[in-house]
């Protein structure tokens, strides 16, 4: 069977490295799924979760990113984001505390470069809240 080495890196360490079936992650323009064999590619990737699925059948990977970069190459699949955390290690009530604290910046911010900033900011947390959720949602079930 045919499989992929899959890269995880965040700013601060790798977060995943291995083989894989394959890859689902949300792109810029909707949800990308890579197999093995996939053409070449680059792409900038936004805030949710990688989803990989192991080689070895023995379950899925779930890592949140805050955005990002795809590159896929005959050798493997590289994702580089700024913030990368595993599922597991994802907390729902301290992303909403974030956001609280991000929404209080923004109704302070004077200068439109500030407000960019924080509304970005204010989307990745929304987007890791969100993947928290589902992620305890499927725990449960």
């Amino acid at each position: 069977m045919a499989t992929l080495h899959i890269d995880v890196v965040s700013a601060e360490e790798s977060i995943f490295s291995g083989e894989a079936k394959f890859v689902v992650l949300p792109g810029e323009s909707g949800e990308l799924g890579i197999m093995p064999g996939h053409t070449p590619l680059i792409s900038r990737i936004r805030p949710g979760t990688v989803k990989i699925v192991l080689a070895d059948g023995s379950g899925e990977e779930s890592i949140f990113v805050a955005g990002g970069i795809l590159e896929v190459q005959p050798g493997g699949v590289t994702v580089l984001s700024d913030t990368a955390i595993r599922a597991a290690d994802l907390d729902e009530a301290k992303a909403l505390a974030a956001r609280e604290q991000a929404e209080e910046a923004l109704r302070n911010a004077k200068d439109k470069a500030d407000i960019a900033v924080v509304e970005a900011e204010l989307a990745m947390l929304a987007a890791q809240a969100a993947a928290a959720r589902r992620l305890s949602q499927t725990r449960r079930h």
